[in-house]
């Protein structure tokens, strides 16, 4: 019955979903239609809205870029790959590889998830590579699956935002929630645990039977060649002198930022990766190498990026995020305010795939109706939260660096997190409801 229910949502993604870059251009049609519709504003305004924004996102969209190179480019060091070897001999069978990664990804997630993303996609391709008769595509989609606990985790922004007074947010005030009201509350918890440990199992039981298999192609990875000459130029890019300084200096100053007080973020992550990278490659060149194999697969990110950045600038700057968000908001009582919140934030994200600009156009709204109805702020904030995260399952934004990483389109892996969605949102949604 299980593997009834995968292989429609296989077949039915296979069949309908559009490339990511086709899927971005008719969220940003779909996104215009609606605000003319249901905000008043003209179309002139709405385009304005949209070419404000179309370029709102260059600085994450780098980081973003930066996460998947030096990644990428890590993995290809030779420790890196004995490590990740390693860790790969684990798994004996495509059902072991199906649940070390789907555990792995989620627990690096937790902790941090931009190091859970190049992690997950690293442990995912030298999986495939070791272990014959893995479907690389349900391999590649447990990585992403376990992306689904990032906001309820220690990286999670919106309850990180929310330790400050007011959260950053304009019009609205409300004291400081701890993270033990957040992050570390019984629901938070229980959430979060309960996706760790069952997620390995639901990916476990979408294992396509063999003649449905797809594997990993090996001889698709080149390795690059370096070459040694007497000449100056050669020498210098061959130089471990110059890697060793350079490393220093990065590693001084990595060591001084976290000494102070600093935490893992996008910027340390990649610079961690960076250096570590430079490092472990020996030589200047080898790098260089490693980096050029890794820059392919970033074409997603630069194309795309942009074009959400327009949708989000609309969302916001038209009010239809607020429309949205108000009318599950008006329809809500005590009780149900966080399973509404928790599906509004889910079908808003669709367009604001970012917890932090999905936390400034619905955030205000959320705590206005949270305060009115006596409802914890913690608890409603979480919700937000969680609707964030749950349906990146089948948005296409925050894939593309794995899916860089392995090759691969949107639609050969969503019709599998199409099932981690449904399965994910029934239990953050009794979570909600219950506790």
């Amino acid at each position: 019955m299980f593997k009834k229910i995968t292989n429609a949502c296989v077949k039915f993604v296979e069949r309908y979903l559009p490339d990511a870059f086709i899927f971005a251009i008719l969220l940003t049609i779909i996104v215009y239609v609606l605000a003319i519709f249901k905000t008043g504003k003209s179309a002139v305004d709405l385009v304005t809205f949209w070419g404000k924004g179309f370029w709102s996102l260059l600085g994450f969209s780098m980081q973003m870029v930066l996460v998947l190179v030096t990644g990428h480019a890590l993995a290809q060091a030779p420790v890196v790959k004995k490590a990740l070897t390693g860790i790969a001999s684990i798994a004996k069978t495509p059902a072991s590889a199906i649940l070390l990664v789907t555990f792995v990804s989620a627990i690096a997630c937790w902790l941090n998830w931009g190091f859970g993303l190049v992690i997950g996609g690293l442990l995912a391709k030298e999986l495939a590579r070791k272990v014959k008769g893995v479907d690389y595509r349900l391999l590649i989609a447990s990585a992403y699956s376990g992306f689904l606990v990032w906001h309820g985790g220690l990286s999670g922004s919106i309850p990180l935002k929310v330790v400050e007074a007011g959260g950053g947010l304009k019009g609205v005030q409300f004291d400081s929630i701890p993270l033990s009201q957040t992050l570390f509350s019984n629901f938070n918890l229980s959430i979060s645990i309960i996706l760790i440990l069952t997620l390995p199992l639901i990916n476990y039981f979408m294992i396509p039977d063999k003649d449905k298999t797809i594997e990993f192609k090996p001889e698709e990875e080149k390795e690059f060649e370096i070459t040694i000459d007497n000449s100056f130029s050669s020498k210098l890019e061959n130089s471990r002198l110059l890697t060793i300084i350079i490393s220093i200096l990065g590693f001084a100053y990595i060591i001084k930022y976290f000494s102070n007080g600093g935490t893992l973020s996008l910027d340390s992550v990649n610079l961690i990766f960076l250096f570590t990278g430079i490092l472990l490659h020996k030589t200047p060149i080898r790098y260089i190498k490693a980096v050029d194999n890794a820059i392919k697969g970033t074409a997603g990110i630069v194309l795309q990026f942009p074009f959400y950045g327009g949708i989000m600038g609309i969302m916001v700057d038209s009010g239809l995020a607020s429309i949205i968000a108000n009318w599950f908001v008006s329809i809500s009582t005590a009780k149900t305010l966080p399973l509404f919140t928790f599906l509004s934030a889910g079908l808003i994200n669709l367009f604001i795939p970012s917890g932090g600009g999905q936390w400034v156009a619905q955030g205000p709204i959320v705590v206005k109706a949270a305060q009115s109805l006596n409802v914890p702020l913690g608890k409603a904030v979480m919700a937000l939260a969680w609707g964030d995260a749950w349906t990146n399952m089948i948005q296409p934004f925050w894939a593309l660096p794995i899916l860089g990483l392995a090759k691969l389109g949107a639609k050969d892996i969503m019709g599998y997190c199409l099932v981690d969605l449904i399965y994910s949102g029934i239990i953050i949604g009794l979570i909600f409801v219950l506790l």
